[in-house]
Formats: structure tokens, sequence, C-alpha cells
């Protein structure tokens, strides 16, 4: 599930997606602005946004929370807060539910920024003495157990808003979980990975450390059919890049 290999899709999209952790902006909101407008999405999942302003072409942006942001052209008929951290930090999760019209429809839309692991590179990188690096990969293991368990009960939680939902759903978002993992097999329970079903080559999206990872995502119901699906990584305005994807509606 990092590597795929899916044919064409015959079918042509009337949705489209994007959703990128722009790691504040990193001072380029201009630049990210410039971006996701060229991309003429109909939905924008947004990650760690910052504190900067961000106005998007043809789209209304929501503004409860600095760590996540969505902007639509659809109506938003209901909203709902699923994960509160502390606005501004980056490192701890936060995720809201909103249910959209389009075409008479309702749809469910959750954007995800689970907990990070708040690993610094210098913290995983290996310098060849066995007794430094022995305790570097013990204080790895200590860091890592917590935050797993934080993870489950964020994922129960989102989990919830999924099973409840009357409406087919559309999850994106930064995970900080890679697939193969308790958070990918939970909460893409009986829901389609549109890198799966239609990506070509490589899925990673954060490269910030020597190998890159694959940890942003989209989920959708079996009625939303993935049509194309790409990571652009000729972005360079975050340590991750964005995930563009396509979709048929009935």
């Amino acid at each position: 599930r990092w590597v795929n290999y899916s044919p064409d899709k015959k079918e042509i999209a009337n949705l489209k997606i994007v959703t990128f952790n722009i790691k504040a902006g990193t001072g380029r909101y201009d630049k990210v602005k410039k971006y996701l407008d060229s991309q003429n999405a109909d939905i924008v999942f947004l990650q760690e946004f910052g504190d900067g302003k961000l106005s998007l072409n043809n789209l209304e942006g929501t503004n409860k929370t600095n760590v996540i942001k969505l902007y639509t052209k659809y109506k938003i008929i209901n909203r709902k807060e699923l994960l509160d951290g502390t606005n501004n930090d980056f490192f701890v999760a936060h995720s809201e539910q909103f249910d959209i019209e389009i075409k008479g429809k309702i749809y469910r839309l959750i954007n995800a920024h689970l907990e990070s692991f708040k690993f610094e590179k210098s913290m995983v990188k290996l310098n060849g003495n066995t007794t430094q690096d022995e305790e570097k990969l013990k204080d790895i293991i200590r860091k890592l157990f917590p935050t797993f368990k934080i993870h489950q009960e964020q994922v129960a939680t989102i989990r919830k808003s999924i099973d409840e939902s009357p409406y087919p759903v559309i999850l994106a978002g930064d995970l900080n979980s890679v697939p193969n993992s308790y958070e990918y097999y939970h909460l893409g329970k009986n829901l389609n990975d549109a890198f799966f079903e239609t990506g070509k080559g490589s899925g990673t999206s954060f490269h910030d450390y020597k190998y890159p990872l694959r940890i942003d995502f989209i989920f959708t119901s079996p009625s939303i059919k993935p049509i194309t699906y790409k990571v652009d990584r000729s972005v360079k305005l975050s340590d991750h890049f964005p995930v563009i994807s396509t979709f048929r509606l009935e």
C-alpha cells in the first residue's frame, strides 16, 4: 500500500479534492494560494495551517482553528468538532466533520490531523556508535507507545463519526500513521483508499526524513468512486507534498 499501479478509469470525474499539510505556510502563503488556485479544486483540506491568512478563488474557507482548514465551493449544512487540541499546536490532534450539499445530496467530510509523534530528524538519525544508537532506539520506542495509545482514542472518535454518518463519507488529512498501521485499517474500514484504488507509483507524501513516508490519505465511501490520484512532488512548499484526487459522484 506504499506503491500501486492501477489502470486508468474510463469514468469522467466530477469532483476534485486536494489535501495538503502546509506546515504553517512556511512563510509562503502567497505561493500556497497560487498553487491551490491553479488546481481549481472543489474541496481543499489543509492541515498545520498556522496564523496566516489565505483566501482561495471560488472557495469558502472555515476559520475555527489554525491547525486545520476546509475550503469548499459547496454549502455547509452542519459542522462539528471531533478532536479539539490546543489551538496553534501542530503536535496535537484536530479533526472536524462537515456535512455539505452537492447537487441536492448530502456528504460528510472529515478533515483529520492525528497526534504527531514529535520526532526531530536528529532523534532518528543513527551515527554508527552502537551505544548511542541503542539509546536513541530505546528513546524512540518510549516516545512511540504513548502516542499509539492517544491515536487509539482519536481513531475511535473519528470512527464513530464515520459509522454514525447517514451520508457518504470523505475522510482526508494527515494521519501521522503509515499504511498497514492500526490507524490506517481502523479508519479505512469499509472505505476506499483513493491511492489504492487508482494511484500509480509511490504514494509517499512526507519527505522530511531520509526515507519518505505515506501519511496523508483520502478515504471515501464506496459510492464515491476514485478516478485519479496524484502526489505532486513538484511542489516544495512544505515538508509534505499535496495529494490531489478526483472522483465520480453519481
